[in-house]
């Protein structure tokens, strides 16, 4: 075992013992990040409108601050973007991180210093959490991949703007800048296609150990790689053995990935976004990820099925449920107050509190009343496979209100296959029974004949990529939607249909 090993086995332990502490007093963790917050936040421009002063409890926040969206928050950023200080956090953010909107445009942000470095603590630890958990350390002395944006800023009244990876790549630590690849120059280029190839010359020759990045664009490179060595990627890269990821559920890839690979390899889902890390898995047995509870973010949960109503109820971590659907709604170190991030979770463990990623409280179908989210198509998706065969690339899910054809309205889901099922009938079926037994609401429509069985559209192979290209949204941390209520993504997939 190497110095950089075995320091690596002492620092894990060290840290596990540090996140024990609040890991056994979640309640009381929160209860202390929010009086911090509160504290910091009542010296600015925001916490004078909403009379932080005035607060003492969670019911008092609850009263002065409402639940807000990016739009909502909007007015405030944009003060900032003008050079003020002191307007959502005090002083100035280091950086804003630009994301694409939905409603927007373009989102701007806040990356407080505070902020920055529990993004980058977390990032540390989740590696650390799988060494402390399963003894591995052989991978640290390899070379480490990181497919993200460009590492390049802008400038706008004194703050840096950029993409959250590329902020992030700053933050490398120094033990680890000789392991890491691609080049600096490299991780500098916008055009993916370009970018993916000339990281495939810089690693095809390395002894990779660590490879992280969405699973779709991670698996653009692996394609690359075994189309130009011949090999599969387990073979090309004898000493890979961890794969990290987030962004996206990983199941619908892990098949194509086994195959690409060769082999299995461990791997660690990472929770992460530009307006926090939330969440790490913290053991390769529990598909749960562990929730950061002491890491400047202070956490409310509004059950997905009351978020809607006037008198949504605002639950604090001491009061959540196990298996609850909730929207998580953030309070930062950055100066996000009752910030509704879109996404969803539900709870797989109260001792501690871990969660799994369960979607996006905007990316549903519900054009009939089902409600269907994420995690129960992906299911469904998931056990159709496991009995009919087949692969698939990528999928989307879309409501079929007014079928051309005519007859019942539909679900239209646009799949790219890899490898079809053995009989796509039986697979078809098989999806739509699945789906059904995830959703109540979906099995009383089809049994009412208010819908009739699911469709699938094929799209040709790489049609996924090609739709993403055209939007300008190919590589990086871009992803694709994986259902919505309207019809505009299966619009612009149909030029990519596959034709028989």
């Amino acid at each position: 075992m190497t110095f950089k090993q075995l320091a690596a086995r002492v620092f894990a332990r060290f840290v596990h013992w540090k996140a024990s502490r609040w890991m056994h007093r979640p309640v009381q963790a929160q209860q202390w990040v929010f009086r911090d917050l509160i504290r910091q936040g009542s010296r600015t421009a925001f916490g004078k409108d909403h009379r932080f002063s005035e607060i003492q409890d969670h019911a008092d926040y609850v009263a002065r601050v409402p639940v807000r969206d990016y739009e909502d928050l909007k007015p405030y950023v944009e003060r900032i973007l003008e050079g003020q200080p002191d307007v959502l956090w005090p002083g100035k953010p280091l950086y804003m991180a630009k994301t694409s909107g939905t409603t927007s445009g373009a989102k701007y942000i806040p990356l407080t210093r505070g902020a920055i470095r529990e993004q980058v603590r977390a990032s540390r630890n989740a590696i650390l959490a799988y060494i402390h958990q399963t003894g591995n350390t052989a991978f640290v002395v390899g070379k480490m991949i990181f497919l993200q944006g460009s590492p390049e800023l802008t400038d706008k009244n004194g703050i840096k703007v950029g993409r959250l990876s590329g902020i992030s790549a700053h933050y490398v630590p120094g033990y680890l800048q000789k392991n890491r690849l691609p080049s600096w120059e490299t991780n500098c280029i916008e055009d993916w296609e370009e970018k993916v190839d000339r990281i495939v010359e810089e690693t095809l020759e390395k002894p990779m150990s660590v490879i992280a990045g969405i699973p779709s664009w991670v698996q653009m490179y692996f394609e690359r790689l075994v189309q130009r060595s011949g090999k599969p990627v387990g073979q090309l890269f004898p000493q890979f053995e961890l794969f990290i990821y987030g962004g996206v559920n990983y199941e619908p890839y892990r098949a194509k990935f086994e195959e690409l690979i060769g082999r299995k390899v461990d791997s660690i889902e990472l929770f992460p976004a530009s307006e926090g890390f939330f969440a790490y898995q913290d053991r390769q047995d529990d598909r749960g990820l562990l929730l950061l509870l002491d890491s400047g973010i202070f956490y409310e949960f509004i059950r997905a099925d009351e978020f809607h109503d006037p008198d949504q109820e605002r639950l604090t971590i001491g009061q959540v449920e196990l298996g609850v659907n909730y929207v998580m709604i953030l309070s930062t170190n950055a100066g996000l107050w009752g910030y509704n991030l879109g996404d969803t979770v539900a709870f797989t463990s109260l001792d501690p509190y871990r969660v799994i990623v369960t979607g996006r409280i905007k990316h549903f179908i519900s054009a009939f009343g089902e409600h269907v989210i994420a995690k129960e198509v992906e299911y469904a998706m998931q056990d159709a496979l496991g009995r009919c065969g087949g692969q698939v690339n990528e999928f989307t899910v879309a409501p079929m209100i007014s079928p051309p054809e005519g007859g019942l309205p539909y679900h239209e889901w646009w799949v790219e296959f890899e490898a079809l099922p053995r009989d796509m009938e039986a697979f078809v079926k098989t999806l739509d029974q699945a789906l059904q037994g995830q959703n109540s609401y979906y099995f009383d429509l089809i049994e009412g004949r208010v819908l009739q069985r699911l469709k699938i559209r094929h799209v040709a192979k790489g049609g996924f990529r090609e739709y993403m290209k055209s939007v300008g949204k190919l590589g990086g941390q871009n992803k694709v939607q994986r259902l919505s209520n309207d019809r505009k993504l299966a619009e612009g997939l149909a030029p990519f249909q596959h034709k028989p």
